[in-house]
């Protein structure tokens, strides 16, 4: 188990390696969203390959479409 900040909340993560992971434990759709990790853009292609620590904070933003 380790805390995590996420949209600046703290959150208690079990099991979560990755970016891919985490976005996986909520539900959220990779496509659907632009993530940045400890203050830096992480590119889509990197989702899966990108760490993570305890401590580290993350932003996740949806994408809305509209017109």
């Amino acid at each position: 188990m380790m805390e995590i900040r996420v949209n600046g909340k703290p959150m208690q993560v079990d099991g979560v390696r990755t970016v891919a992971d985490l976005l996986k434990r909520q539900g959220i759709k990779p496509i659907l969203v632009a993530v940045e990790h400890n203050g830096s853009i992480v590119p889509r292609a990197e989702f899966e390959t990108r760490t993570i620590e305890p401590g580290d904070t993350l932003e996740i933003v949806h994408f809305v479409g509209g017109g």
